[in-house]
């Protein structure tokens, strides 16, 4: 096990406390070291306000920011961009990746399968049309997307053979039977679903044969999908900006920071 300056801090704190030894504060960021937030627009915070880059919609309340300013890290690289594929990822964003990073984020995937015209589809199409297009998806996501996800997996892992590397999940966009009276019919709720499915167990899969650490979306937004009860949603429905819709809001980004947190510490 690489021994980094985290595990050095518990330790020392660990002793101090057996011997009755009150240990000193010890800045963040000292104990943590680079960090480096990859993927599409799931990471970069599209949806959620704040942006800090027109052009690739980096957000203030994305997840990935949010860790950041809680754990000031010693490097912060926040290259994740929306519209973002499995390709750009490892075109434009790796690069950052280096030798001493210590943490990887990345949520990519979505874009490949082509989700975002599932969507639009399911949006201005039939019920029929939409689930056939769902299907599609997931027929993609299922052969064509593990290639993809091992590819971009094994490129980080090569420039940072020491990093710790969690990959941030999509989460279900409804939840079915809610509160929603109005919108896509429950067919189009469930395929929608499905597809959300499907693309978790691909991810997980890769995730764990890359031997890396899996952030599961849909744990993470249980209870907090569109038409859930209370109307405390983290995604937002149809809205203007138009390329926001179906994108995790700053309570969203807020979630996901959480079960990053529960996972990092």
């Amino acid at each position: 096990m690489r021994i980094t300056r985290t595990h050095v801090i518990a330790a020392f704190v660990a002793v101090a406390a057996s011997a009755g030894i009150a240990a000193p504060a010890i800045a963040a960021d000292t104990a943590v070291g680079k960090y480096v937030a990859l993927g599409d627009s799931y990471a970069s915070g599209l949806g959620a306000g704040g942006y800090i880059d027109d052009d690739c919609k980096r957000s203030s309340n994305a997840y990935a920011q949010l860790w950041a300013n809680d754990h000031a890290p010693s490097a912060f690289e926040f290259v994740a961009c929306s519209g973002a594929q499995t390709a750009d990822v490892v075109a434009n964003q790796v690069g950052v990746i280096t030798e001493d990073t210590e943490l990887v984020t990345i949520a990519i995937g979505g874009n490949d399968a082509g989700f975002a015209d599932v969507m639009t589809d399911c949006n201005l199409g039939s019920d029929d049309a939409c689930v056939t297009r769902n299907q599609e998806a997931q027929a993609f996501a299922q052969a064509e997307l593990p290639g993809r996800l091992d590819g971009v997996y094994a490129e980080i892992r090569n420039r940072a053979p020491s990093a710790r590397v969690i990959v941030v999940g999509y989460p279900r966009i409804y939840t079915l039977d809610g509160d929603c009276s109005v919108g896509l019919s429950e067919t189009k709720r469930t395929a929608i679903n499905q597809s959300a499915d499907v693309l978790a167990d691909v991810i997980s899969a890769r995730t764990a044969a890359a031997g890396f650490e899996f952030l599961d979306g849909r744990t993470a937004f249980a209870g907090h999908e569109i038409c859930a009860p209370g109307d405390d949603w983290w995604l937002n429905s149809v809205t203007f900006p138009i390329s926001e819709s179906y994108h995790p809001n700053a309570a969203g980004q807020s979630g996901y920071h959480a079960a990053l947190v529960g996972m990092t510490g």
